[in-house]
């Protein structure tokens, strides 16, 4: 693109002011495609319809309202709801769900959501052919909502090619595949509406946010570009109204690419774990570190005999690289330590005093550590815990603790001791001082009750409590 310039002589009074104005390139979209038919009919066939049928307790009706003993109340309704639970409405009842997935191995292999098949006794695949064909679950990480589905075909399935979501730029156009309120293979297009998004769904979120329509039962699909390769698994949407209104979000392949292979592999997730516990690093923590701008991770305790301490980092370090990447937020490190492979021997890069430091840690195995933490408090009575799903640490309500932040005597719970300012806790407005009383509707009196509710959440592949 050409650039001019031109001058210009103005005189106001004795003074000569000659101006160069010079034009800037202007930038120019490439033009849309003019249809997505060609991409459609060669991706459509490795796109799949996933149902899943779970078997859950029948509800037993609406619970009976409280009434104080003796209350001419109490025997009228007793009588009404008891009435209102005939026996054919106990026992069990299945419960369906739809969602999607697609193939990235021709013998059978099938990417999706940990959401779709989540607690299923029975899953079933259907192709754009209306064939259908049980699957085996190989693997599934509720951290990324990944799983792994197994089939055995007929023959050689049509399967898509994984593609570096790391080359995609905001902007470009990407197809969306799936079976959108169980309507079946649908296609919709888009542009990438931004990158790296942190949504608070997970410890790793970086999701790639498209425009293209993304609906119920589109979880688990592919989100395709231009070449015909899949660059993220559409996930979750925005909705106040639960359709689409041009806020979705996919897993990104960068993020996805090692998972489903550990998945394929060992039929579970191999983490990398450090053993610190970290916090940002604000304005304020820099210039009081003398550091000359936020960046990092800044190390608040080291797990004791954990691989950051075998490595000598300590409480107060900033870790501003990690295996040659930089760490310039704090939610970066989670990510990079996951994705590096158990036993490593990494080199990371301290802020201490006032300069860097160079350290070698051989990274730990996070699933490993989280075992061996529930199996050290299964009856949940430890006085502090650090809940990472949530962003907080606990606190059993000793004298001290009830001192310190003017808790009652007469109040039951667990007090929060500290909040990750980017956590999930942060989020829903937590603060330092908070008592939890209950979680999931179940009284809690120790960290451990907490921790112990979390984890079975987790395992069964929820996402809230």
């Amino acid at each position: 693109m050409n650039s001019f310039s031109a001058s210009r002589v103005l005189r106001t009074g004795l003074a000569v002011v000659l101006l160069t104005i010079t034009s800037m390139p202007l930038a120019h979209a490439r033009s849309a495609p003019e249809s997505f038919a060609d991409l459609a009919e060669s991706t459509l066939p490795a796109v799949v319809n996933i149902s899943t049928t779970q078997t859950v307790d029948r509800r037993s009706g609406p619970s009976r309202p409280q009434f104080p003993p003796g209350s001419p109340f109490e025997e009228f309704f007793k009588d009404f709801f008891d009435k209102q639970r005939p026996n054919n409405n106990q026992g069990r009842r299945q419960v369906t769900s739809l969602g999607s997935g697609f193939v990235i191995d021709s013998a059978g292999v099938i990417v999706t959501n940990n959401h779709v098949i989540a607690d299923a006794d029975e899953i079933v695949v259907r192709f754009q052919d209306d064939t259908s064909l049980p699957a085996e679950l190989v693997g599934r990480d509720e951290k990324t909502d990944l799983a792994i589905l197994k089939v055995t075909p007929e023959k050689p399935l049509t399967a898509l090619p994984i593609g570096d979501s790391t080359k995609a730029r905001v902007g470009d156009w990407v197809v969306a595949i799936g079976n959108p309120f169980g309507l079946g293979g649908s296609v919709t297009a888009g542009i990438i509406s931004a990158r790296q998004r942190d949504i608070r769904s997970g410890p790793y979120d970086a999701f790639i946010q498209t425009d293209a329509a993304i609906n119920k039962g589109n979880s688990g699909g592919p989100l395709i570009n231009m070449d015909g390769e899949v660059i993220g698994i559409n996930t979750a949407i925005y909705s106040p109204s639960g359709g689409s209104v041009g806020i979705g979000f996919a897993v990104p392949t960068s993020l996805a690419k090692a998972v489903i292979q550990q998945l394929r592999d060992y039929g579970e997730t191999r983490r990398g774990w450090l053993g610190v516990h970290i916090q940002s690093v604000t304005d304020e923590i820099a210039e009081s570190l003398g550091m000359d701008r936020a960046k990092g991770a800044l190390v608040a305790n080291v797990t004791a005999d954990g691989p950051a301490q075998s490595g000598g980092v300590q409480a107060g370090d900033v870790i501003i690289e990690f295996d040659g990447k930089p760490v310039n937020k704090m939610r970066q490190l989670p990510r990079l330590v996951a994705e590096t492979q158990v036993g490593k021997d990494v080199p990371v890069t301290v802020w201490r005093r006032g300069e860097e430091v160079g350290l070698t840690v051989t990274l730990g195995r996070l699933e490993a550590q989280d075992a061996q933490a529930l199996a050290e408090n299964p009856s949940g009575n430890a006085e502090e815990a650090t809940i990472a799903e949530f962003g907080v640490s606990l606190s059993a309500l000793t004298d001290e603790i009830r001192e310190q932040f003017s808790i009652q005597d007469s109040t039951d719970g667990v007090a929060i001791t500290e909040v990750e300012p980017e956590g999930n806790a942060a989020a829903k407005e937590l603060q330092v001082g908070d008592v939890i009383v209950e979680v999931n509707q179940d009284s809690v009196a120790t960290p451990g009750d907490v921790a112990e509710i979390v984890a079975g959440v987790v395992q069964a592949g929820r996402k809230s409590v």
